[in-house]
């Protein structure tokens, strides 16, 4: 009877196995490029334990969750982090969500943000060779649709196209969080 459970079990962690491999096999046939996410740092974050928090970020789009580090007793923490998101659907939005640290209970939520990709992909579509450094290429305004706290410049820089943001997170009494985003090329992919 138990080697007859044992070997259903192994023939069912056969077939996810298998349908894994599909999904991510499939998933790259879709693949139009990757998404580096460079966190830098989190500004006047809420505090969340007794004087201070312990903040991490996770990046979501689509199925895709990314984490940054834990750093330790920091409302305005340095991460200086690069996640790296496939990109099969550049329609979906990014979250990015902002949590405490804790041992002994569920980590504290400290805000959330949003923010689509279609201005950065508008731009990466348009003719970019011979641009000197520093080159505006289109600038996306805070609106009621957006979290952006400021006006966010798509810039040509170092021979790439780089979008900065400083997001204002929502749900949450104060806090925000600066990122730059990058697109990666991938020779095999289905492209913009």
């Amino acid at each position: 009877m138990q080697n007859e459970r044992k070997k259903e079990e192994q023939r069912k962690s056969k077939v996810k196995e298998s349908r894994g491999a599909r999904e991510t096999i499939a998933g790259f046939d879709n693949l139009r490029g990757l998404l580096r996410i460079h966190i830098q740092r989190g500004v006047n974050l809420a505090v969340r334990d007794m004087r201070s928090s312990d903040p991490y970020v996770v990046v979501k789009m689509g199925k895709q969750k990314l984490k940054t580090r834990v750093v330790k007793r920091n409302v305005n923490p340095e991460w200086d982090e690069r996640l790296t998101l496939s990109v099969a659907d550049a329609n979906l939005p990014v979250m990015v969500c902002v949590y405490d640290k804790d041992t002994f209970s569920f980590d504290d939520k400290m805000g959330d943000a949003e923010f689509e990709i279609d201005s950065f992909i508008q731009a990466l579509k348009t003719r970019l060779e011979g641009l000197t450094d520093g080159t505006i290429i289109a600038r996306v305004q805070p609106s009621r649709e957006n979290c952006l706290a400021e006006e966010s410049c798509i810039i040509w820089s170092n021979g790439k196209l780089v979008q900065n943001m400083v997001l204002r997170l929502r749900n949450v009494e104060c806090g925000e969080v600066e990122l730059q985003l990058q697109w990666i090329d991938v020779p095999s992919s289905r492209g913009l």
